[in-house]
This record gives C-alpha cells, sequence and structure tokens, in this order.
C-alpha cells in the first residue's frame, strides 16, 4: 500500500493534508462537546438556569456547524484523492498490461488481471478514502477522549486503562485470524471472474453440448467456495464489535458506580460523570473503528500487493534502446529476404517441451509462405515469433534482414500485420474497426482493403456501410464475416508481411480462393508500382489454401517434417502425402501422382523433408 502512495500520490499531498487536517479540528470540536454538555448540566440544568442551558446550547450548535463545514472539506479531499489515484492507478495499469508481453499475460491471467484492474483498485480506492477520513479521526479521538477522561479523574481514568487493553486484545485475537482470509477471497474472486468468462464467451458451445448443468454446478462450488471463505472470516469479525460493546458497557456501568458514589461525597458533579461516560463510549467506539480500519487496510494491502505485483512485472520484450530499422529500397530487394527463421526454438516455460524445435528457413520478398501441420504442432507458435509476440528461446529470427528484437516494436508490426487465428473485433463500427493500422485512412483505402478481403460485398449491403455498427466481439457478424473483416483491418496500412494464422477456416472454398487471389495481386501491383511487394505467410489446415504458396513448411510437433514446394512436397514427404490424400480428391490425387513420377535420370530433390519416413 505504501508502494502505491509513493507512486501515485503525489499529485494528490495537498489533499490528503488538508483533508486530514479538517477532520482534525473537527475532533477537536468532538472533544470539547462532553466539556459543554456538562456545563450545561451543572450550570444550567442543576440551577435551573434556563439561560445558561440556551447558551450552552447555542453553543453547542455553532460547533456543530462548523464541525460539519469542515467535515464536508474533508469528504471532497477524500473523494478527489480516492477517486483519482484510483483513476491514475487503473490507467496505470491498463498501460503496464497493455506493454506485456504475451509470456506474461499467459502467466496472470486475463480473469485475474480483469479482477486486479477492477475489484483490487476499488479495495485500494476504498482505503485511501478511510484513510484521509477516519485515519486520523478514530485514533486521536480515542487518545484525546483518554487524556481528557484522565484530567477529570484519574480514579475514574483507571477504568480505562483495565477496558482499553481487554479490547485491543481480542481485537488482535480476531484480526490475527482473519488476515490470512482477505487473501484468500480475491484469488477465490480470480477463480469465480475466470469461470464467468469461460461460461458467457463459450455459451453457444455450453447449449450445444447441453452442459447448461454442469456450468451451474461448477460456477456454483466457486461461489460457495469464496462464500464460506467469506462467512468464516465474517464470523471471525463478527465477534468484535459484540464484545467491544460489551466491555464498554461493563466500563460505563463501573463509572456510574464508581462516579456515583464520588458524586455523592462532593468529589465530582454530576455534569464530570457525564462527561465522563462520553469520552468512555468515545474512547470505545472509537477502538471499535480503528479494527474496521484496519480489516479495511488488509484487505487493501492485499489487493495493493496484487497490483505491484503486475506494475512491478517487467516485461520480458522491451524495444526501448532500438533505433528505426531501414527497409530495403525497391530497387534492390533481391539480397534482402522478407523473412528469415535460423535455428528456431521456442518453449513456453523453463522445463516446458519446445514448443517450435529448431525451425531453419528463408522467404524471400514477395513470396508465398504455407505453414501446415497437425493441430498442436506448433503453426500458430511459429507466425507469432515473427511480429515478437513471443521472444525466440533459441536462434534467431530476422525481418527484410534485421534481428526482431533490434526492432522498434511499432515499426515491426506495422511492417509485419497479424490476422490472428480467433476474429477479434470490438464494439464500434465498421470503420474504428479497419482503422486500427491506420486512423488516417481514406474511404478509399478502407473499400480496397475489403475488396481483398472479399468482404466488401455484405458492407455494401449495410445501410450504414462503413459506419454500420459492430457489437462487442463482432456478435451481429457471421464467423466467415468476422474473418473478412479482420483480414481487411490487417491489409490497412499497405503492410508489407501478412501472416494469416489460420484465419480463412470459416471461408468456403471458393471465397478462400478468391482472396489469396486477390493477395497475389496485390503483392504483384506493389512490385509494378515501385514499392514493396507483399510477402505473406499462410497457416492453415487445409491443403487447397496453401498448395499455391512458393514455399510450403510441414510442421510436426514443432519440427521441421519438410519443406519445399507443393509436388516436391507430395513426392518426398509421407507426413504432406497422408494430409493430401486425407483431403483432397481422387482425381487431383491420380493427376498428382502422374505430375509425381519419377524419371529414370538422377533429380536433385524438390524439397527438403527431415523427417525420417519421409
Amino acid at each position: 500500500m505504501i508502494e502505491l502512495l509513493r507512486r501515485f500520490g503525489g499529485k494528490f499531498r495537498r489533499y490528503m493534508v488538508i483533508g486530514p487536517a479538517c477532520k482534525l479540528i473537527e475532533v477537536i470540536f468532538d472533544l470539547l462537546t462532553p466539556l459543554v454538555i456538562a456545563q450545561m448540566i451543572d450550570e444550567g440544568i442543576g440551577a435551573h438556569d434556563v439561560s445558561a442551558v440556551v447558551h450552552y446550547g447555542m453553543v453547542l450548535a455553532a460547533m456543530a456547524v462548523i464541525g460539519i463545514s469542515f467535515t464536508l472539506v474533508c469528504q471532497k479531499m477524500a473523494a478527489l484523492t480516492s477517486q483519482g489515484m484510483g483513476t491514475d492507478i487503473r490507467g496505470a495499469l491498463y498501460q503496464h498490461i497493455n506493454k506485456l508481453s504475451y509470456a506474461e499475460l499467459d502467466r496472470f491471467g486475463t480473469p485475474s488481471l480483469i479482477t486486479r484492474i477492477t475489484n483490487d483498485v476499488n479495495q485500494v480506492q476504498l482505503a485511501v478514502a478511510l484513510g484521509v477520513r477516519m485515519l486520523i479521526r478514530w485514533p486521536f479521538l480515542a487518545v484525546g477522549s483518554m487524556v481528557a477522561a484522565l484530567a477529570i479523574d484519574l480514579k475514574l481514568g483507571m477504568i480505562f486503562l483495565i477496558c482499553t487493553p481487554a479490547i485491543g486484545l481480542v481485537f488482535w485475537f480476531v484480526m490475527a485470524r482473519c488476515i490470512p482470509y482477505y487473501r484468500q477471497l480475491q484469488a477465490k474472486l480470480d477463480r469465480i471472474a475466470l469461470i464467468c468468462r469461460e461460461g458467457l464467451s463459450g455459451a453457444r458451445v455450453v447449449r450445444a453440448f447441453v452442459r447448461e448443468g454442469h456450468e451451474r454446478e461448477r460456477f456454483a462450488q466457486a461461489a460457495d467456495d469464496q462464500a464460506n471463505t467469506a462467512i468464516a472470516v465474517g464470523k471471525l469479525s463478527s465477534i468484535l464489535n459484540p464484545v467491544t460493546f460489551l466491555v464498554m458497557n461493563l466500563g460505563v456501568c463501573a463509572i456510574l458506580w464508581v462516579g456515583g458514589i464520588q458524586v455523592n461525597v462532593g468529589d465530582l458533579t454530576q455534569g464530570q460523570v457525564m462527561a465522563f461516560v462520553n469520552y468512555m463510549t468515545q474512547t470505545l467506539t472509537s477502538i471499535v473503528y480503528v479494527a474496521n480500519l484496519v480489516v479495511v487496510f488488509t484487505k487493501a494491502s492485499a489487493s495493493a500487493s496484487r497490483i505491484n505485483e503486475v506494475l512491478n512485472c517487467v516485461p520480458s520484450i522491451s524495444d526501448e534502446s532500438n533505433q528505426p530499422v531501414a527497409l530495403p529500397k525497391p530497387g534492390n530487394v533481391a539480397p534482402v529476404p522478407a523473412l528469415s527463421l535460423s535455428h528456431v526454438s521456442f518453449s513456453f516455460g523453463a522445463g516446458a517441451a519446445n514448443a517450435v524445435n529448431d525451425v531453419t528457413l528463408e522467404l524471400p520478398l514477395g513470396k508465398t509462405l504455407g505453414i501446415i501441420g497437425g493441430t498442436g504442432s506448433g503453426k500458430s507458435t511459429l507466425v507469432s515469433l515473427i511480429p515478437r509476440l513471443y521472444d525466440a528461446s533459441a536462434g534467431r529470427v530476422s525481418v527484410m534482414g534485421a534481428d526482431v528484437r533490434t526492432w522498434p516494436l511499432d515499426q515491426l508490426r506495422r511492417v509485419v500485420a497479424t490476422v490472428p487465428q480467433r476474429a477479434s473485433l470490438v464494439s464500434g463500427t465498421i470503420r474504428s474497426n479497419l482503422t486500427w493500422r491506420d486512423e488516417a485512412a481514406t474511404d478509399e483505402e478502407l473499400w480496397a482493403a475489403l475488396d481483398m478481403a472479399q468482404a466488401s460485398e455484405f458492407v455494401h449491403n449495410k445501410p450504414q456501410g462503413l459506419d454500420a455498427p459492430v457489437e462487442a466481439g463482432g456478435k451481429n457478424f457471421s464467423g466467415g464475416q468476422r474473418q473478412r473483416l479482420t483480414i481487411a483491418r490487417a491489409l490497412v496500412g499497405s503492410p508489407q508481411v501478412l501472416i494469416m494464422d489460420d484465419s480463412a477456416s470459416a471461408l468456403d472454398f471458393k471465397t478462400d480462393a478468391a482472396l489469396r487471389h486477390a493477395i497475389r495481386e496485390r503483392s504483384v501491383r506493389g512490385a509494378a508500382e515501385g514499392g514493396l511487394p507483399l510477402t505473406t505467410v499462410i497457416v492453415s489446415q487445409r491443403v487447397s489454401t496453401v498448395r499455391d504458396a512458393d514455399m510450403i513448411c510441414v510442421l510436426d510437433h514443432g519440427s521441421v517434417a519438410g519443406l519445399g514446394t507443393h509436388d516436391g512436397l507430395y513426392a518426398s514427404c509421407q507426413l504432406y502425402r497422408e494430409i493430401c490424400q486425407s483431403q483432397l480428391r481422387r482425381e487431383e490425387l491420380e493427376g498428382q501422382q502422374g505430375s509425381t513420377t519419377p524419371t529414370s535420370a538422377p533429380t536433385a530433390p524438390a524439397s527438403v523433408c527431415a523427417k525420417e519416413d519421409c
């Protein structure tokens, strides 16, 4: 908590001084109030003097008005501080989370990050607000009341010295057992958020498999687990108030008993006894509120540690010292490969098996690389290394002849456009989604991208065209429409490298073929117009999608099983041949076999195959 105050409390320092100062003035009036009441009793009520009662009543009213005025100022200072700090913390968290690489995001998990940026920040905001408003009030009121009571009568003051340690002992007993529970509560909220996110985002799948009952039971178990922890800590916390007020009331009874005797012998007045009771009540009530403040600060401390864990997480991918990379000139593009991977390996953690293992390939500018393989073969992981979403554990990944670690991330991801496997749109309009890469893109450029992505037809059919609304996640579009819009979004801004990570899986074969034809035309047109040709990387499980690629990489459990053209791989790589035989029609296979019949003359191998049975 202290670390957050140091980091975000600087510009609110004056509020954190003015607020407690105003609260201190209010406390001073609260401490004077029992003395004024004592005078009213002794000089007014006891002497049957109405004017004295009215006089002291007016003094109490004036003190109340002044106290309320300072309270309102303190409340405003607390609101400005807590809301301002909460806003700054959320902003810093969101900004920092967006700097984290996929590795850190995988480690924290989306539900946990959402809980930290919402619930945990709320806990810190509450603690800051109560700190400004109450942290001075209750301790100062308790100490001040005790000092004032001892000043009235030392013998009755001994009752304070007995009651206060008793309450402190109860407080220590309860809080020592509550603190571990508060840390558990936040972790169990993460679990509930995870189940909610999975159930809501996958609602269609849940209903398709009639798993509503299972999901309800899973949520109920997580909610009950969290509720049981909350009930356990609630039971412990519930001891505080009854025991504290029991001790307080016993103390009041003792004061009245001993004070009554002293009034009879003339050592104390009735007003002084009432003032002593008021101070006793203020002291013990203050201790109760201090206990409640400690509960709030304990929760906030647990939340603050979770927030600091994210803020102190150093991104594993950084580009702070990287200088802009000079792109190859269009007239001299031959010597520079668009993509180059040299003995690249990657794993998702220390000790984990390699998801990508010793991959080496080189793709010239303007060419197309197709990547194919079974589920879990490492296709998506491999292409995520190109825009540096992950850093390779070993080896070197280069774009336009420069290691991706030397690129500024903004420049690298403008040069390399990625269409993710899962089509993701955000709420807004089609235009607002398409202009992510280039906010200044003209309508003509947007329509050109839509044309290439085979999406212009259904966008034209929308009454509002480019300004048609997009719901959260693009739920008002079909799967194929979402994919085409995400492809169009990647094409806006004229990238030099386009990565399509199985992003045409929801398209029919005709639309898929038209899309690839349009991208090839874009590459040829770019080179003809004096610019850099578009280099394309296509990840797919369809042979028909990658068969026309200039180079095909066949992956098997993260390793290269074959590398070459379609014809060469069909002749030399058994894994690729098996994939073809499972997808292509008999006529296509017969034609393929005829075209790959070996001749008597020895020829150079058409492809490289690393798999033993190829």
